[in-house]
């Protein structure tokens, strides 16, 4: 099982583009993909499956994008560190799990860390600092798919839906049980 964190440094940097891009770069393979939030989003349960696909909502474009689960928690931080596990172990090998969030890194240690960088210019929120200790690599829009070497490798995307070569080559060097078929 390969567990992947996407968080970003605020609304609208990415994060639901680029779990979706890293999903359709793996088509076949088992993916959960979970969204937490801090806000409520007009459900009655802490945990919500989505089951229809489409563009409505960030879960079903995860569906769309060919997750097997697409789930919604709601969850402050004392309430979080459980919900997590108990995500955890309702996944056995061999589903993937990727999780749209920064908080869920104060609970767990994945595999990969992505944070997603709206733009070098705008403020990033207070719990981006925790993604940019824990993150492998940072991915942001750009005008063309380019990567930048160093202490951590610097992707920008041209659309963060589709994975670039460069990334695609980093990723299999890192996880290459997601690319045997």
């Amino acid at each position: 099982m390969a567990l992947i964190v996407v968080g970003g440094s605020g609304r609208g940097a990415g994060k639901t583009a680029l779990i979706c891009g890293l999903m359709r770069v793996l088509p076949g393979r088992l993916w959960t993909a979970v969204k937490i939030t801090m806000h409520a989003h007009g459900q009655s349960e802490s945990i919500f499956e989505e089951t229809a696909a489409g563009q409505g909502t960030d879960t079903a474009r995860y569906l769309a994008a060919g997750a097997r689960r697409a789930l919604l928690v709601t969850a402050d931080d004392d309430a979080l560190g459980s919900m997590v596990q108990r995500i955890l172990d309702d996944h056995a090998q061999p589903t993937n799990v990727i999780f749209e969030s920064n908080s869920v890194l104060q609970h767990l240690r994945p595999d990969l860390c992505f944070g997603v960088v709206a733009s070098p210019t705008a403020e990033s929120k207070p719990s981006f600092n925790l993604v940019e200790q824990c993150m492998d690599a940072s991915v942001a829009l750009g005008g063309h798919d380019h990567a930048i070497p160093g202490e951590r490798i610097h992707f920008h995307l041209a659309s963060l839906e589709k994975i670039s070569p460069p990334m695609r080559a980093w990723l299999e060097e890192r996880l290459p049980e997601l690319w045997r078929s």
